[in-house]
């Protein structure tokens, strides 16, 4: 399960880890995929830069549940915030294109349409966390 959700800083964000952004935060629900792996690809597509130097500069940030916890929240960086909020709904699309594309190409089959979803819904939640100045966080279970 993979929520991202809005939140006003990591404090509170924190308290998702256990059962999830629930009613108190703004979110977007998600099946499975892999949201870390896929922030840094998306931040890779709308904003420039590699995976590689993402990672080890690390990205994306954990806010809670690291080591053996079966839950963790982690922070979606302001680049990649950025880049979501002010992106045309045809650059998304590109995105969500390109990144059906890689995932492919490591053997993970994600519709276009679902891509189009994810990545859409993400941009609209992104920008509305923006206008209550909150930044945007993922819980996954």
């Amino acid at each position: 399960m993979v929520k991202f959700f809005g939140a006003p800083d990591d404090t509170s964000a924190s308290l998702a880890l256990r059962s999830g952004p629930g009613q108190a935060f703004e979110s977007v629900s998600f099946g499975n995929f892999d949201p870390e792996e896929a922030v840094l690809e998306w931040e890779c597509l709308l904003a420039g830069g590699s995976f590689e130097q993402l990672a080890e500069a690390g990205e994306p940030r954990i806010v809670a549940g690291q080591g053996s916890d079966e839950c963790v929240v982690f922070a979606l960086s302001p680049r990649l915030s950025a880049a979501l909020a002010d992106a045309e709904p045809a650059r998304l699309r590109d995105v969500a294109s390109s990144w059906t594309r890689l995932r492919a190409e490591e053997g993970e089959v994600i519709g276009t349409e679902i891509a189009d979803a994810i990545v859409g819904d993400l941009a609209a939640l992104v920008s509305s966390a923006r206008r209550r100045n909150q930044s945007v966080y993922c819980w996954v279970a």
